[in-house]
């Protein structure tokens, strides 16, 4: 399909960040698959499925908008590299909940009277505004601030948000003085009386606090946790270890009879999020911890059956990919990697954990970016 028949920012020049836009979406997804086949080289046994396909249009659940312009005539967009702005709200990438908030939340700007921050000046008070849309439609809300100063404008000013968003849930001030490109600070101030957002994912209800991460790409999401949840379940070991494992998208959909499950994660927002949907489902046998995954497994003493690992980019590191490779109890590995560089450079680090079966899956299309499933069985 054309590119000029899917976003006219990326016809016009005004924003290039879907690199691959112009591509026909197969072209796409065969040179991802190239690419990771290119990179897990090493591994000439692995089995690979065929990759998931995802919606090129419509798949994104959160707007990270930057705020600039004026309180008149807000911008909420990207920067050009000069420091002005580039307004996005009509970007296609967005769920329909999100590109029809977007400017409604420009007006509020204007009724609120929100300074939009200028990086050059330092001056302003409205950063950003992230948006972020369920699978039933209801949104969360997040302002980021330079300080405190807009809070009771906001305030005052939401009772006629809410009339104008019947859909938004959730809403909070994120407050990031910093004068340096850091998205959000770590102080949040909830706004609303409901502090979590329900992700709906293969009927399970994932509770989104603000500061949690979750995936931009909710089918693409609930493919992963359904995939992984088909290979657990092949294996049945009798305990289970989710490190890195966020809101619990893997340790949630993973719990079972007779099945123990420990989720592990430093954001202690998002174990919280976790635990309220664990409490939920009445799921008693699975254990929900903050802190570090890697000093948690050095930690432990004993090992599980199976490990799961949804790491950052940067990957799990040689700490924690040594003890998986000298941990003969753990008998298998799912490894969840949105870099495929890093998942090699673990894998080489782990030899007698071998990749027997892998998936693509197209979490970010447009893009050269991707996830990548890896099942690992020690040999």
């Amino acid at each position: 399909m054309p590119s000029d028949h899917l976003c006219a920012y990326y016809d016009s020049g005004r924003c290039r960040s879907c690199t691959l836009l112009g591509w026909p979406y197969e072209r796409q997804l065969a040179e991802k698959q190239r690419s990771v086949e290119g990179l897990l080289s090493a591994h000439p046994g692995l089995a690979w499925l065929p990759p998931a396909r995802s919606a090129q249009l419509g798949f994104r659940n959160k707007a990270k908008m930057v705020v600039t312009g004026t309180v008149e005539q807000p911008v909420l967009g990207i920067l050009r590299p000069d420091g002005t702005g580039v307004d996005l709200r009509e970007c296609p990438l967005h769920t329909p909940g999100i590109a029809a908030a977007l400017p409604v939340l420009a007006e509020f700007v204007t009724r609120a009277r929100l300074t939009p921050y200028d990086v050059a000046s330092r001056a302003g008070e409205l950063k950003h505004l992230l948006v972020t849309e369920s699978p039933d439609g209801e949104l969360m809300v997040r302002f980021v601030l330079r300080s405190t100063e807009a809070e009771a404008r906001i305030r005052k000013h939401l009772p006629a948000l809410r009339d104008r968003l019947p859909t938004l849930r959730v809403a909070s001030l994120n407050i990031q003085p910093a004068p340096k490109a850091v998205l959000e600070g770590e102080r949040e101030i909830l706004l609303t009386e409901e502090q979590t957002l329900r992700m709906r994912v293969n009927g399970l209800d994932l509770h989104l606090r603000p500061q949690s991460f979750f995936q931009t790409n909710t089918a693409m999401a609930a493919t992963l946790y359904r995939d992984a949840r088909a290979w657990v379940a092949e294996l049945d070991p009798g305990t289970v270890w989710d490190l890195y494992c966020g809101v619990g998208g893997f340790a949630l959909h993973l719990a079972g009879p007779g099945r123990r499950v420990t989720g592990v994660e430093v954001s202690a927002e998002a174990v919280a999020s976790a635990e309220t949907t664990r409490r939920e489902a009445g799921l008693e046998r699975v254990e929900l911890l903050a802190g570090d995954a890697t000093a948690y497994a050095l930690g432990a003493g004993t090992a599980p059956d199976l490990v799961v690992v949804n790491p950052p980019r940067r990957g799990i590191g040689p700490e924690l990919a040594g003890w998986l490779e000298e941990s003969a109890a753990t008998t298998h590995v799912v490894y969840s990697s949105c870099n495929a560089q890093s998942l090699a450079r673990d894998l080489a680090a782990m030899p007698s954990l071998v990749p027997v079966r892998a998936r693509l899956l197209d979490m970010f299309p447009n893009t050269g970016h991707y996830e990548v499933l890896t099942l690992l069985e020690r040999r």
